[in-house]
């Protein structure tokens, strides 16, 4: 198997979605080991901007040929932008899953919760075990 990706610059949950933190703005997806463990991607359920979403609890759900997985949120805040173009291409997230595959875009609430999120460092750990 490939060496999976796991970009420095991006925070990280145990639920194996990352978190892009631009200020109070953060983008989410689903990690490369998550897709990959998924296999093919062929249905993705999001929330609706403007819709209040509290971290570690699902938002969304990702279906793929082999399982359908719920994704949570890495902090909690509003969603202020939703990657429509999932609905039509669903395989983005397997394809590209640190760029076109992104899902969510969240204002987020509080900093704080950033403490809780992992590094690429602390990901790689958890995804080796």
């Amino acid at each position: 198997m490939a060496e999976i990706q796991v970009p420095a610059e991006l925070m990280y949950t145990k639920d194996h979605e990352w978190a892009q933190i631009d200020d109070n703005l953060v983008s989410v997806g689903i990690t490369e080991y998550a897709q990959d463990a998924l296999g093919e991607v062929v249905y993705v359920e999001l929330p609706e901007e403007g819709q209040k979403v509290s971290q570690n609890e699902p938002f969304g759900v990702v279906e793929s040929v082999k399982a359908v997985s719920d994704l949570f949120a890495p902090v909690s805040g509003t969603v202020v932008e939703v990657n429509d173009m999932l609905m039509d291409q669903p395989g983005n997230v397997n394809d590209d899953p640190y760029g076109d595959g992104w899902l969510i875009r969240i204002e987020m609430d509080s900093e704080k919760e950033l403490a809780t999120l992992m590094t690429a460092q602390d990901y790689e750990k958890l995804t080796k075990k």
